[in-house]
């Protein structure tokens, strides 16, 4: 029986929303550590690009157990 958003798999889309999270996380903080171990010289926007990737991957492996584990399984 589909619930009020459809079929949804709620464990798999915490878990997939967290480790997208935490895979957005390691890409940012592996480009930053990589450009200042090796010493190049970047546009700043570059580094804000990275810094961004970094703060939206703590946000959503933050935010998705919340989201998808539960609230919207607890508004069904």
């Amino acid at each position: 029986m589909a619930g009020r958003y459809g079929d949804l798999n709620y464990q798999k889309l915490t878990k997939r929303s967290v480790l997208l999270g935490l895979t957005l996380f390691v890409i940012g903080a592996l480009g930053e550590l990589t450009l200042h171990t090796v010493g190049l010289q970047v546009p700043g926007w570059e580094e804000l690009l990275l810094f961004d990737i970094e703060i939206l991957g703590i946000v959503i492996a933050l935010l998705s157990p919340f989201v998808f584990g539960i609230f919207l399984p607890l508004t069904e």
